[in-house]
């Protein structure tokens, strides 16, 4: 691991496209520099252009995700929701195992705001997380909706906004540009 001199705090949130793409272009640019990344996906199973991309950038850029695949947060029923809340609860352990060994030099959580927006983890469990991160180690978090607390306590918080979006004349998500 080439550790990071000081290592601080990123969001990426907002109602725009580009925040997971942000913080795979920061991770790109960290493994490019020797530095070894972790990101965890929250709330996303299902299969993207990303998986294989970090696949060839292994075993500098490693993506984990604890979660079955299943449909998308509102249609699930209490005990799927339950269940997702269990595999959420493991990610969430992992990456604070990362963190206390510093185990890589950029740890991203994408989507985590989403977790915490469907109550499944509370503000105070990423505000413990952060607490735990090791000066050396870059925390970018992803996700809508970051709550302020969380982005008090973040170095860098960058808001994506949308202005326009093809989606509006009616254009389905793409492979490769959108998934």
């Amino acid at each position: 691991m080439n550790n990071i001199e000081e290592g601080f705090i990123e969001i990426y949130t907002g109602d725009g496209k580009g925040k997971t793409t942000a913080a795979l272009g920061l991770g790109m640019r960290a493994v490019g520099n020797g530095m070894t990344v972790y990101m965890v996906q929250f709330l996303k199973s299902s299969s993207t252009g990303e998986l294989a991309s970090i696949k060839k950038l292994e075993p500098y850029f490693k993506l984990f995700r604890f979660e079955r695949e299943r449909d998308f947060f509102w249609n699930l029923n209490d005990k799927q929701k339950e269940e997702l809340k269990d595999e959420i609860r493991k990610a969430y352990e992992f990456c604070v195992k990362v963190l206390k060994n510093k185990q890589c030099d950029v740890l991203i959580m994408d989507e985590i705001m989403g977790v915490l927006q469907n109550n499944l983890l509370r503000e105070e469990d990423i505000l413990k997380l952060i607490s735990l991160k090791p000066k050396n180690v870059e925390l970018v978090l992803t996700g809508r909706n970051a709550p302020s607390k969380i982005i008090d306590k973040a170095d860098l918080v960058t808001e994506m906004r949308p202005i326009k979006h093809y989606f509006e004349k009616g254009v389905a998500a793409r492979k490769g540009i959108e998934y």
